[in-house]
């Protein structure tokens, strides 16, 4: 297993410096990179790099931060091209969402069910508390209309973990 990780490191390393030496080799790559619309270009590669790396290596806790890079990449860079800098007062609930979308995948390849499950978790509350921080600070009227729904489904949820565990106690 050390060795794996060892690899997966080395891999990692290399791909990120190849990434930023191309960054400054080539022109094109390099206004892409830096461009004032296209800087978080970097961070979404950053991502891609590390979910390469997990599968390359076959390394699947590699994809947590390959989507929380990602996921924040695309974030910025839709911030920039909007140039909707306001959003993170409630664009921030959407970072434990690419957590759990990197743990889902975790779980889904390591076959390791508390994983996915846990994923699932921080996907849901993170889409709750969007809901509710965009229905408040961003005043989007579909947000307001989703976090009520994701409340109602959490109740649902709670009450059938709560007989499920109550049958299995009893059996």
């Amino acid at each position: 297993m050390m060795k794996r990780v060892r690899i997966s490191f080395a891999f990692l390393l290399i791909a990120i410096g190849v990434f930023y030496l191309a960054i400054e080799f080539f022109p094109g790559l390099r206004e892409l990179a830096y461009g004032k619309e296209t800087w978080p270009v970097q961070i979404i590669a950053l991502g891609l790099i590390f979910a390469l790396t997990s599968i390359l290596t076959w390394m699947p806790s590699f994809f947590i931060p390959a989507s929380i890079l990602a996921g924040l990449g695309g974030l910025l860079y839709w911030q920039n091209s909007t140039g909707n800098w306001a959003s993170w007062s409630y664009a921030w609930t959407l970072i434990p969402g690419f957590s759990g979308f990197g743990l889902l995948l975790f779980g889904l390849l390591a076959r390791k069910r508390s994983a996915y499950i846990s994923g699932m978790w921080n996907l849901f509350s993170s889409v709750i508390l969007f809901g509710i921080f965009a229905s408040v600070f961003g005043k989007l009227e579909f947000a307001a209309k989703l976090w009520p729904v994701g409340l109602i489904l959490l109740g649902f949820i709670v009450i059938v973990s709560g007989i499920r565990r109550k049958k299995k106690a009893t059996e």
